[in-house]
């Protein structure tokens, strides 16, 4: 054992800078490690949502909110809970998502962000995994008469501030030496109220928030997304990175929805665990997750497998009628894949 001897006045300084730096990082810990021991402390999941995109994240007529990245958080309350009604929303804009999450706001970030290596970096932010791949494309007037993005050229694009978007957009047009002003708006539904007024010629984002805000126009049939997809978009959920236990706990979860749409497990058949090696998870890895040994059938209870919160929030029987495309499974043509479970 070490023992340090502090006298005089400078030792008085240093003992001082020494017990401010202690204080600190306890304050900075005591904040950021034990996410799964302070949910279950307050007894409900903080989730940061969007503030209102149908088809991932928004509110219904009776004020729920429902949707594929609501349903994500729905299953991490299920696995924590065994109840995937215990969360909370936190309805938030893409300037003030991040600082959300990295004060304590929130739990977990669950609204439509891009993985980039500046956001896993630079906000101590740790992307749990995909569970959605989307790119970017541009939405336009039908009567326009435009057929690609080619087109674009000294046109007003709308855009949604503090977006990747921004940056894709200015490198596609730049690369082929076209002109385009770049209409910045801090609020979703500003932008596309004034896309809808014709301020701007074309609206830019990924093509699921598209197709979603076109379902908000007064005559969803008078817009189309142009063809080109110009950007790489995973989309996924989001934990501070200074918690690995928290973040291991939410990315088996993500996986868990993947391996059982691949085994076929479905919220029908919940409380039947499928007899495969896959999903046969051991009860000391539940324990070492701190979660009880039925937390995977409460999940799969609670929202479904990977295919059925996309067939109901985004599928052809939603409003939003997207294709799998990208996001099928592996096993059917798509890129969609997750470790096993053992």
């Amino acid at each position: 054992m070490m023992t340090f001897c502090f006298s005089g006045r400078a030792g008085a300084i240093l003992l001082a800078a020494i017990m401010a730096a202690a204080l600190t990082l306890t304050s900075i810990s005591d904040l950021h490690a034990g996410t799964l021991s302070s949910v279950k402390q307050r007894g409900k999941l903080l989730c940061g949502v969007s503030e209102g995109l149908s088809g991932f994240s928004a509110p219904d007529a009776d004020k729920k909110w429902r949707g594929f990245d609501v349903d994500f958080c729905r299953a991490v309350a299920a696995a924590v809970f065994g109840d995937g009604n215990k969360v909370d929303y936190v309805s938030l804009s893409a300037v003030n998502r991040f600082d959300a999450l990295s004060s304590g706001k929130i739990d977990i970030l669950s609204r439509n962000t891009t993985w980039t290596l500046g956001r896993d970096v630079e906000h101590g932010l740790e992307y749990v995994g995909i569970s959605y791949f989307d790119g970017q494309g541009f939405m336009v007037h039908v009567d326009k008469g435009l057929s690609t993005a080619l087109q674009l050229d000294g046109e007003q694009l709308c855009v949604l501030a503090g977006t990747t978007t921004i940056v894709n957009a200015k490198a596609f047009f730049e690369r082929g030496k076209m002109k385009v002003e770049i209409l910045e708006f801090a609020k979703r539904e500003d932008a596309l109220k004034a896309y809808e007024k014709g301020e701007c010629t074309a609206f830019t984002s990924d093509r699921s928030a598209l197709a979603s805000m076109r379902t908000k126009l007064a005559k969803a049939d008078d817009h189309m997304l142009l063809p080109e997809v110009i950007s790489k978009e995973p989309l996924g959920p989001v934990v501070r990175e200074d918690d690995p236990s928290w973040s291991d706990l939410t990315r088996w979860i993500l996986f868990l929805l993947v391996n059982a749409e691949e085994v076929g497990w479905s919220q029908a058949s919940a409380d039947k665990i499928p007899d495969t090696s896959s999903l046969a998870i051991p009860d000391a890895v539940a324990a070492k997750l701190g979660l009880k040994e039925n937390w995977a059938r409460d999940v799969i209870n609670a929202v479904g497998n990977y295919g059925e919160i996309f067939e109901r929030n985004l599928g052809k029987d939603s409003p939003l009628k997207l294709e799998r495309g990208l996001n099928a499974l592996w096993t059917r043509g798509g890129i969609l894949y997750a470790p096993p479970m053992r």
